[in-house]
């Protein structure tokens, strides 16, 4: 029975630990990002020079 209230401090400690730093994450500006949403659109999936385009060139 003692287990389980070490565990439950444990978890408790772990929880509130994760909370502080996500707060400081937060405050600090690490999810700050307006501009990537704007343009990712914009950007291609695929880089140029891919297999897909190196077996396209026989055809011509």
């Amino acid at each position: 029975m003692n287990m389980i209230f070490v565990l439950i401090g444990c978890s408790i400690l772990l929880a509130l630990i994760f909370l502080v730093a996500f707060f400081w994450a937060v405050r600090s500006g690490q999810h700050d990002d307006t501009y990537t949403p704007s343009v990712r659109i914009l950007f291609d999936d695929e880089l140029p020079g891919t297999e897909a385009e190196k077996s396209d060139e026989g055809y011509f």
